[in-house]
């Protein structure tokens, strides 16, 4: 069981550590004005925007400036942070 767990943690870990890697990848390709019918720019508005859109929505206006990938980031590190270290902990104590 504490095999399965871990490889859960693992798992969780990768996914969480792939989709900041998308939100970072967004935020710099924002900068530069894409083509919206680009593929890549394509998925990473689908895969992304349904997390940043609500968020973006409840935070204070900035001037133009988007913080909530920041926010998103942050929130996802805390997750991280704290979700795999109490199921790390959970699997070492079933061992």
């Amino acid at each position: 069981m504490s095999t399965l767990l871990l490889w859960i943690t693992d798992v969780l870990h990768l996914a969480i550590q792939l989709y900041i890697i998308l939100i970072i990848v967004r935020a710099v390709i924002s900068w530069v004005s894409p083509d919206p019918s680009n593929p890549i720019v394509r998925f990473l508005y689908r895969v992304t925007e349904p997390i940043l859109r609500p968020l973006r929505h409840r935070l204070p206006d900035l001037g133009g400036l988007d913080i909530s990938p920041m926010v998103v980031i942050l929130v996802l590190w805390l997750a991280q942070s704290v979700l795999l270290g109490w199921l790390r902990e959970m699997a070492d104590g079933l061992r």
